[in-house]
Protein backbone atom coordinates (compact mmCIF):
# COMPACT_ATOMS: atom_id res chain seq x y z
CA UNK A 1 0.00 0.00 0.00
CA UNK A 2 1.30 3.45 -0.95
CA UNK A 3 0.75 6.38 1.39
CA UNK A 4 0.20 9.88 0.07
CA UNK A 5 0.12 13.13 2.03
CA UNK A 6 -1.82 15.95 0.37
CA UNK A 7 -1.05 19.42 1.73
CA UNK A 8 -3.76 21.81 0.60
CA UNK A 9 -3.17 25.52 -0.03
CA UNK A 10 -0.78 26.44 2.78
CA UNK A 11 -0.36 29.85 1.18
CA UNK A 12 0.35 33.23 2.73
CA UNK A 13 -3.02 34.70 1.74
CA UNK A 14 -4.84 31.95 3.66
CA UNK A 15 -2.55 32.17 6.69
CA UNK A 16 -2.06 35.86 7.44
CA UNK A 17 -2.82 37.58 4.16
CA UNK A 18 -6.04 38.59 2.41
CA UNK A 19 -8.07 35.68 3.83
CA UNK A 20 -5.89 34.75 6.81
CA UNK A 21 -7.19 33.68 10.20
CA UNK A 22 -5.75 33.15 13.64
CA UNK A 23 -6.65 29.45 13.37
CA UNK A 24 -4.70 29.15 10.11
CA UNK A 25 -1.65 30.74 11.72
CA UNK A 26 -1.88 28.27 14.59
CA UNK A 27 -1.63 25.14 12.38
CA UNK A 28 1.50 26.12 10.41
CA UNK A 29 3.87 24.39 12.86
CA UNK A 30 1.70 21.26 12.91
CA UNK A 31 1.73 21.06 9.12
CA UNK A 32 5.51 21.51 8.98
CA UNK A 33 5.95 18.69 11.53
CA UNK A 34 3.50 16.48 9.61
CA UNK A 35 5.55 16.91 6.42
CA UNK A 36 8.89 16.45 8.20
CA UNK A 37 7.74 13.28 9.97
CA UNK A 38 5.83 11.81 7.06
CA UNK A 39 7.16 8.37 6.29
CA UNK A 40 4.67 7.36 3.64
CA UNK A 41 6.55 8.43 0.60
CA UNK A 42 4.65 10.67 -1.77
CA UNK A 43 3.80 14.24 -0.76
CA UNK A 44 1.72 16.46 -3.02
CA UNK A 45 0.82 20.07 -2.30
CA UNK A 46 -1.82 22.21 -3.94
CA UNK A 47 -1.60 25.92 -4.56
CA UNK A 48 -4.69 28.05 -5.16
CA UNK A 49 -3.83 30.00 -8.29
CA UNK A 50 -5.80 32.95 -9.62
CA UNK A 51 -5.05 35.50 -12.30
CA UNK A 52 -5.33 39.30 -12.31
CA UNK A 53 -8.93 39.02 -13.56
CA UNK A 54 -10.01 37.16 -10.41
CA UNK A 55 -12.82 39.62 -9.60
CA UNK A 56 -14.34 38.92 -13.03
CA UNK A 57 -14.62 35.17 -12.36
CA UNK A 58 -17.61 33.36 -10.82
CA UNK A 59 -15.58 32.81 -7.64
CA UNK A 60 -14.45 36.45 -7.57
CA UNK A 61 -18.01 37.71 -7.89
CA UNK A 62 -19.07 35.54 -4.94
CA UNK A 63 -15.94 36.19 -2.88
CA UNK A 64 -14.74 39.66 -3.93
CA UNK A 65 -11.42 39.47 -2.10
CA UNK A 66 -8.46 39.15 -4.48
CA UNK A 67 -6.22 36.38 -3.14
CA UNK A 68 -3.59 33.94 -4.32
CA UNK A 69 -2.93 35.96 -7.47
CA UNK A 70 -0.20 34.12 -9.33
CA UNK A 71 3.22 35.62 -8.72
CA UNK A 72 2.30 37.59 -5.59
CA UNK A 73 3.56 37.03 -2.04
CA UNK A 74 0.06 35.87 -1.04
CA UNK A 75 0.14 33.15 -3.72
CA UNK A 76 3.37 31.69 -2.36
CA UNK A 77 3.35 28.73 -0.02
CA UNK A 78 4.33 29.81 3.50
CA UNK A 79 8.15 29.76 3.67
CA UNK A 80 8.59 27.12 6.39
CA UNK A 81 6.00 24.88 4.74
CA UNK A 82 7.66 25.35 1.34
CA UNK A 83 11.04 24.43 2.86
CA UNK A 84 9.59 21.24 4.35
CA UNK A 85 7.90 20.38 1.04
CA UNK A 86 11.15 20.97 -0.85
CA UNK A 87 13.06 18.61 1.46
CA UNK A 88 10.66 15.74 0.68
CA UNK A 89 10.58 16.53 -3.07
CA UNK A 90 6.87 17.27 -2.99
CA UNK A 91 5.04 17.86 -6.23
CA UNK A 92 3.05 21.09 -6.35
CA UNK A 93 -0.19 21.25 -8.30
CA UNK A 94 -1.60 24.68 -9.12
CA UNK A 95 -5.40 24.72 -9.10
CA UNK A 96 -7.75 27.42 -10.40
CA UNK A 97 -10.57 26.65 -7.99
CA UNK A 98 -11.46 24.91 -4.73
CA UNK A 99 -10.92 21.29 -5.77
CA UNK A 100 -8.23 20.03 -8.11
CA UNK A 101 -9.43 17.67 -10.81
CA UNK A 102 -5.78 17.19 -11.80
CA UNK A 103 -4.95 16.03 -8.25
CA UNK A 104 -7.86 13.59 -8.16
CA UNK A 105 -6.93 12.20 -11.59
CA UNK A 106 -3.26 11.83 -10.60
CA UNK A 107 -4.24 9.90 -7.47
CA UNK A 108 -6.74 7.79 -9.43
CA UNK A 109 -3.93 6.83 -11.83
CA UNK A 110 -1.67 5.90 -8.90
CA UNK A 111 -4.56 3.94 -7.42
CA UNK A 112 -4.65 1.74 -10.52
CA UNK A 113 -1.07 0.67 -9.76
CA UNK A 114 -1.49 -0.03 -6.03
CA UNK A 115 -3.77 0.57 -3.09
CA UNK A 116 -3.55 4.05 -1.62
CA UNK A 117 -3.83 5.52 1.83
CA UNK A 118 -4.34 9.26 1.47
CA UNK A 119 -4.07 11.84 4.23
CA UNK A 120 -5.06 15.47 3.83
CA UNK A 121 -3.98 18.57 5.74
CA UNK A 122 -4.18 22.28 5.05
CA UNK A 123 -6.47 25.19 4.35
CA UNK A 124 -9.31 25.87 4.39
CA UNK A 125 -11.01 22.83 5.88
CA UNK A 126 -14.46 24.04 4.86
CA UNK A 127 -13.65 24.99 1.28
CA UNK A 128 -10.56 23.54 -0.40
CA UNK A 129 -9.76 20.62 1.92
CA UNK A 130 -13.30 19.22 1.84
CA UNK A 131 -13.60 19.87 -1.93
CA UNK A 132 -10.41 17.94 -2.65
CA UNK A 133 -11.30 15.17 -0.20
CA UNK A 134 -14.66 14.58 -1.88
CA UNK A 135 -13.20 14.72 -5.40
CA UNK A 136 -10.55 12.17 -4.43
CA UNK A 137 -13.11 9.96 -2.66
CA UNK A 138 -15.30 10.02 -5.78
CA UNK A 139 -12.36 8.89 -7.94
CA UNK A 140 -11.04 6.38 -5.37
CA UNK A 141 -13.98 5.09 -3.31
CA UNK A 142 -11.95 2.17 -1.95
CA UNK A 143 -8.91 4.17 -0.88
CA UNK A 144 -8.29 4.71 2.79
CA UNK A 145 -8.67 8.43 3.39
CA UNK A 146 -7.88 10.50 6.45
CA UNK A 147 -7.79 14.16 7.39
CA UNK A 148 -5.72 15.48 10.28
CA UNK A 149 -7.87 17.91 12.27
CA UNK A 150 -4.81 19.42 13.98
CA UNK A 151 -3.34 20.29 10.59
CA UNK A 152 -6.43 22.01 9.19
CA UNK A 153 -8.26 25.27 9.84
CA UNK A 154 -11.48 26.64 8.42
CA UNK A 155 -12.80 30.07 7.69
CA UNK A 156 -14.45 29.87 11.12
CA UNK A 157 -14.14 27.28 13.90
CA UNK A 158 -17.80 26.33 13.29
CA UNK A 159 -17.38 25.79 9.55
CA UNK A 160 -14.17 23.83 10.24
CA UNK A 161 -16.13 21.43 12.47
CA UNK A 162 -18.95 21.18 9.92
CA UNK A 163 -16.48 20.26 7.15
CA UNK A 164 -14.86 17.61 9.35
CA UNK A 165 -18.30 16.14 10.03
CA UNK A 166 -19.09 16.16 6.30
CA UNK A 167 -15.87 14.28 5.54
CA UNK A 168 -16.53 11.83 8.36
CA UNK A 169 -19.99 11.16 6.97
CA UNK A 170 -18.36 10.43 3.60
CA UNK A 171 -16.15 7.74 5.17
CA UNK A 172 -13.03 9.87 5.55
CA UNK A 173 -11.41 9.25 8.91
CA UNK A 174 -10.82 12.36 11.03
CA UNK A 175 -7.62 12.13 13.07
Amino acid sequence: MKSVLVVVDMQNDFIDGALGTEQAQEIVGNVVKKIQNYEGGLVIATRDSHEDNYLETAEGRSLPVPHCIRGTKGWEIREEVADALHKVNAEIINKPTFGSVALAEKLAQLGKEEELEIELAGLCTDICVVSNALLIKAKLPEAIMKVDESCCAGVTPESHKAALLTMKMCQIEVL
